[in-house]
């Protein structure tokens, strides 16, 4: 009866292009393998016996070359196909990761870990923008939604075998780690569509795509950033809360699990007829305001299911913003422009975690718990004001019909048609 009532409030659906599940599917397996980066430290510290400062320095160094690595993608997928780009990162992440498995001295692990940094973002540009292609612009917040849910379910994978090959050797991690990496990489080697680039259209997206000078780039890229910062910032944070309230700092891997829980589990629900009609700002908004409800009690948690409550209530904001922001930043692209903006965009992310570990730690310090997560929740309060008034005049040029335009899923269904009928290259 609940499920019949569910179809009933759920616009019809459908079924995302192969290319979409396949990127998802590789995506997850990658993100189960990615639990090696969150021991990096460690193991400079316990390996070689560097200092604290040393160890958090190199992290810092490695956070800094993945903001090149961004913009690198995007240009790359323009000159060189996404195909290729997509392979090239996932396997220089490999060969990186195997350098610091290997690795004899200090130094030799501060440079695959800069060369690991260089690699590690080129495959997220071409493969965002594979999906922004494919789908309809109607649909896009089911793909990026499903691909968001992909994430969660491997990064809960991901913790419980970082449990059981930590307690071995700590290099052991970013073996496997290294092999998911040339495993995907063969995967999507062997079954997306082979680049076809056209070189009228490349020379053109060089000189006429200019994200950087797009008013409504810079609307999604500031505040971007500063939910980016917000979420690194609890990743960071929430161990060393739990320790001052009086937990095991460990508890943290039951509460990410619970978020990771929680945004697959709410992935029906954003599909409900009243979520979906949301145009993009009212629903970044609303996942903005419940983002900030999640921190507020964070501040005021005191035992561990309040804690559970208000990871809950994060993982259901984070659920909400991140189907919807590249969505966003894809329809704001011009054409043949898709890699560069998601690239530009994906920024935010590098400098967050560059920045979160200092902020989080420094707030902690000096602010103490209480005010530590409610100077978040009052950020992600007033992105929420800021998408309204600010933002959304600038992209307005995005607002589509909600999910249940006919016309989006007719070219959906036109594009896949075509699709099964013969190979098409990818578009740049």
């Amino acid at each position: 009866m609940l499920r019949n009532a569910s179809r009933r409030n759920s616009p019809p659906r459908t079924p995302l292009p192969r290319t979409v599940h396949l990127l998802v599917t590789a995506r997850a397996i990658n993100r189960l393998g990615a639990f090696s980066l969150p021991f990096l430290t460690v193991l400079i510290s316990t390996e070689y016996g560097a200092s604290t400062a040393t160890a958090g320095a190199l992290s810092a160094a490695f956070g800094l070359a993945t903001i090149p690595s961004r913009l690198a993608g995007g240009r790359l997928a323009t000159r060189i196909g996404r195909r290729r780009t997509i392979v090239l990162g996932l396997t220089g992440c490999g060969l990186a990761q195997l350098g610091i498995a290997a690795a004899g001295s200090l130094l030799a692990v501060a440079v695959f870990a800069i060369l690991l940094g260089l690699a590690f973002e080129l495959y997220e540009p071409p493969s965002q923008a594979l999906i922004a292609d494919v789908v309809a612009p109607a649909e896009r917040v089911r793909a990026y939604s499903l691909l968001n849910a992909a994430l969660a379910i491997g990064g809960t994978g991901a913790g419980l075998i970082a449990a059981g090959l930590g307690r071995w050797d700590l290099r052991w991690l970013f073996v496997a780690d290294a092999l998911t990496c040339l495993a995907c990489a063969l995967i999507l080697r062997l079954a997306l569509p082979p680049d076809r680039p056209h070189p009228k259209c490349r020379a053109q997206q060089e000189t006429s795509v200019r994200p950087w000078r797009d008013p409504a780039l810079w609307a999604m890229f500031v505040p971007g950033t500063a939910f980016a910062l917000v979420a690194m910032q609890v990743v960071m944070a929430l161990p060393l809360t739990l320790e001052r309230r009086g937990f095991e700092p460990a508890d943290a891997g039951l509460l990410f699990t619970t978020s990771a829980l929680t945004i697959v589990a709410a992935q029906p629900a954003l599909r409900l007829r009243r979520l979906a009609a949301l145009d993009n700002s009212r629903a970044l908004a609303l996942g903005y305001v419940v983002m900030a409800c999640g921190l507020a009690w964070y501040a005021v948690a005191r035992d561990l299911p309040s804690f559970v409550l208000a990871t809950v209530l994060w993982g259901l904001g984070d659920a909400l913003v991140m189907g919807r922001v590249f969505g966003v930043v894809a329809g704001i692209a011009p054409a043949h422009g898709t890699d560069r903006y998601l690239a530009a965009y994906g920024i935010s992310w590098g400098i967050a975690t560059v920045a979160a570990p200092l902020v989080a730690t420094q707030l902690l310090v000096h602010a103490g718990v209480t005010l530590a997560w409610a100077a978040p929740a009052i950020l992600c309060a007033a992105l929420a004001t800021v998408q309204l008034l600010v933002v959304r005049p600038l992209i307005a040029r995005t607002e589509k019909e909600p999910e249940t335009d006919e016309r989006s899923r007719e070219e959906a269904s036109r594009d896949r048609s075509s699709h099964r009928q013969k190979p098409r290259g990818i578009r740049n």
